[in-house]
């Protein structure tokens, strides 16, 4: 039988149990202190108090990885066919957008998923380090469950609410915020997409909503191509939605992650 792999290329999957409650809420603590570290450092200018910006956090399409590495942050992971045209199907839905900005992390299948929008609206990408994928030990190999049995690897685990196998969720959260709000003020008014990474966004989906973080990553509403597009009215964050507009596209992909 094959082992169930994480949905992305950076995660480990972790069973949920009634004892995690604790580890949970410690995780989620974690992502929200780095978000107001972040809030409290940004200085944006006076914004109108009844104006609407809106920022479309993308995951990027699906990547070709045929032999499911952990890629986490390597480079040389580019979009699979199908992956171009989920690229495509967004760009299409975004057509009528008023886009003033597209961001894009610096790893290829960012670059990729980003093109057909930028293509259609006329812009020229910015890339931003501050929505990479999230740091991991295990990058660079296939998951297998008895990584995590190996002794030589039980420092790496010992405490999910950081998690200590990769970038603190603390981190993750802070940059985050600070990229997605540096976006709102260039783009006043009107709207920013941000081409990110799985588990970045959920992360800040997840403070949003104040959600535990410490979960399966299988179970996360951060589809191929999705977009969680968080709505500011002024500084306020008043609205955060959820769309996959590839969603007719998923049948055809290796795996279905994110359901």
């Amino acid at each position: 039988m094959t082992e169930p792999l994480p949905d992305s290329g950076t995660d480990l999957p972790y069973e949920e149990s009634p004892e995690t409650s604790t580890v949970a809420h410690g995780a989620a603590g974690e992502a929200a202190a780095g978000a107001r570290e972040a809030h409290a450092e940004h200085r944006g200018t006076a914004p109108d108090p009844h104006e609407r910006t809106v920022v479309h956090l993308m995951r990027h399409g699906e990547v070709d990885n045929p032999e499911k590495i952990l890629y986490g942050r390597l480079p040389g992971y580019h979009l699979s066919a199908l992956g171009r045209e989920m690229a495509e199907v967004v760009a299409e839905h975004l057509s009528a957008a008023d886009l003033a900005l597209v961001v894009h992390s610096p790893l290829e299948r960012t670059a990729e998923t980003a093109a057909p929008t930028l293509q259609r609206h006329g812009l020229t990408a910015v890339v931003d380090p501050r929505v990479i994928e999230a740091g991991n030990k295990f990058e660079g190999r296939r998951f297998r469950k008895r990584l995590l049995f190996d002794p030589r690897r039980w420092w790496w685990v010992r405490d999910p609410t950081k998690p200590t196998w990769g970038e603190p969720y603390r981190a993750i959260a802070k940059r985050m915020t600070a990229a997605i709000e540096d976006a709102r003020d260039h783009a006043r008014g009107r709207e920013v997409l941000l081409v990110s990474h799985q588990l970045p966004i959920w992360t800040m989906r997840s403070v949003l909503e104040s959600r535990n973080l410490w979960h399966d990553p299988r179970r996360r509403e951060c589809n191929l191509a999705s977009l969680t597009s968080v709505t500011f009215t002024g500084d306020e964050i008043t609205d955060v939605t959820y769309t996959e507009p590839a969603a007719h596209l998923y049948a055809r992909a290796a795996k279905t992650p994110g359901a």
